[in-house]
C-alpha cells in the first residue's frame, strides 16, 4: 500500500511526461507494469463511443501477446483485431488524468524519437543509444524506484499502485468485490476478497465507530 499522498509526491518527482504517465496510468487503472509496458498504441481506445463498441466511455484492450520487450499481461482473454481495431481482451477504464498525461507524452517526448521506434509498442525510451526502442518491465520499475526515493517514499515498487488503486476501488464500492475484480482483469473475486476487502474496511462500521466516538452525526 502506498501512503496518502504519495501518488502526487511520486508526479513531482518523474521528470519527463512518459514518467508522468506511468505513474498516472499506474495510479488510476491498477495495471500490473508487465501490462502497461506491453500496451500497444491499437490497444488505447481513448475517446468516447470508440467503434470497438465495448465501452462507451475512454478504455484500453489488455491483450496477452508476445512482446519484443518481453513485457507481457500475467492473464489474458481472447482478443482480436479486425481492420485495425482490438476487441475482447481484458478492457480498463481510462481516467482524464490517463487520456491527459498520454496526449502530453505524445506531444513532448514521443515525438522527438518517433522515427527511431521500431515496434507500435507505446512506452519507449527517450534518450541514449536505446532511444526509440521499447522501455521494458525493467526500466520502467527502475524509474518507480529513483522517483520514489527523490519523492521521500522510500523504496517504491510498481505493484504497490495496484495494491493501493484495488483497495481503494473495493472500498468506494461498498465492497463489491466481483466489480473490482472483473475491472481488475483477476479471474476470480475470490482473490479481492482474500487480498482487498479486509484493508477497504466496513464503511457502515466504520460510520458507526464514528458515531460512538463523537466524530459523526
Amino acid at each position: 500500500m502506498l501512503p496518502d499522498g504519495a501518488r502526487e509526491a511520486m508526479l513531482g518527482a518523474v521528470r519527463t511526461a512518459r514518467d508522468r504517465l506511468i505513474v498516472t496510468w499506474l495510479s488510476d487503472s491498477g495495471m500490473r507494469i508487465g501490462e502497461l509496458c506491453g500496451l500497444s498504441f491499437c490497444d488505447l481506445h481513448l475517446r468516447r463511443n470508440h467503434p470497438c463498441g465495448e465501452r462507451q466511455g475512454p478504455h484500453v484492450h489488455i491483450v496477452k501477446r508476445r512482446n519484443p520487450n518481453q513485457a507481457s499481461a500475467k492473464t489474458g482473454s481472447p482478443a482480436r483485431i479486425v481492420d485495425g481495431v482490438v476487441t475482447g481482451g481484458t478492457v480498463r477504464r481510462a481516467s482524464p488524468a490517463m487520456v491527459d498525461t498520454y496526449h502530453e507524452y505524445l506531444a513532448e517526448d514521443y515525438h522527438r524519437v518517433r522515427a527511431l521506434a521500431q515496434t507500435d509498442l507505446v512506452l519507449v525510451h527517450l534518450a541514449g543509444p536505446t532511444a526509440g526502442q521499447p522501455l521494458g518491465t525493467h526500466g520502467a520499475r527502475q524509474m518507480i524506484e529513483r522517483a520514489g526515493l527523490r519523492a521521500g517514499l522510500g523504496l517504491v515498487r510498481p505493484h504497490a499502485f495496484r495494491h493501493t488503486w484495488a483497495t481503494a476501488l473495493t472500498e468506494a464500492t461498498g465492497g463489491n468485490t466481483k466489480a473490482v475484480a472483473d475491472e481488475g482483469g483477476w479471474s476470480s473475486s475470490r482473490t479481492v476478497e482474500e487480498t482487498y476487502a479486509h484493508l477497504a474496511g466496513d464503511p457502515t462500521l466504520e460510520a458507526a465507530l464514528a458515531k460512538i466516538w463523537g466524530q459523526g452525526p
